[in-house]
């Protein structure tokens, strides 16, 4: 009998203490819900993180996301998002998380990644107007990034091959410049040599 009660108290004790950690839990993120509110996204970031520590949730690693967000922290932000698409977690946050991963690669013109994002936010809800608005937009980015790539590739070649272009006129003009100067060298010697004779003669 005594063993049963010191498991029903041990029991007892620990449905407690893990009652008390989920309230702790939740304060922290109601804590961090009122700091983002009010636009302390520093103090935010905190307290999430904070109720992070001691159990994975979710609802504090996705606000943790939208927090660094409005830090302009568009790494640690995709980071928040990333790892809550790879867990477990309902369709709906999933959908959401990967629209708000796609903010944040958008803010980082990662626009082929954040197209990927906004297509795998439709694929689990479809009527997801914003993000069909926001698959459209990366599309358009990421084709205008592509043709600025090949522009300045373009541009990079036609500057190689007009340093080509004015390296081999260097050259030449080098190698003429060289060949002239050995004329004159040769010219001057052979007048030196008929100067000699010619004095030489006149003796």
């Amino acid at each position: 009998m005594k063993t049963l009660n010191k498991i029903l108290f041990a029991s007892l004790l620990l449905a407690v203490c893990h009652h008390a950690e989920a309230q702790n839990n939740k304060a922290l993120i109601r804590q961090g819900n009122r700091e983002y509110k009010n636009g302390n996204y520093s103090e935010a970031v905190v307290d999430y993180k904070k109720s992070l520590e001691d159990k994975y949730n979710h609802k504090a690693q996705f606000n943790l996301g939208d927090a660094y967000y409005e830090q302009g922290n568009y790494e640690e932000s995709s980071k928040c998002f990333t790892d809550i698409v790879n867990r477990n977690v309902p369709e709906n946050v999933e959908a959401d998380a990967y629209y708000n991963l796609g903010n944040t690669l958008m803010a980082q013109e990662k626009y082929a990644e954040a197209f990927d994002a906004y297509k795998n936010c439709i694929k689990l809800n479809p009527k997801d107007e914003d993000a069909r608005y926001n698959l459209e937009y990366a599309r358009w980015k990421m084709q205008l990034q592509q043709e600025q790539q090949q522009q300045q590739d373009q541009q990079q070649q036609q500057e190689q091959q007009e340093m080509s272009k004015e390296n081999a006129e260097r050259m030449l003009q080098a190698i003429e410049n060289q060949e002239k100067e050995t004329m004159e060298k040769m010219n001057e010697r052979k007048a030196s040599k008929m100067q000699k004779r010619n004095i030489q003669k006149d003796w």
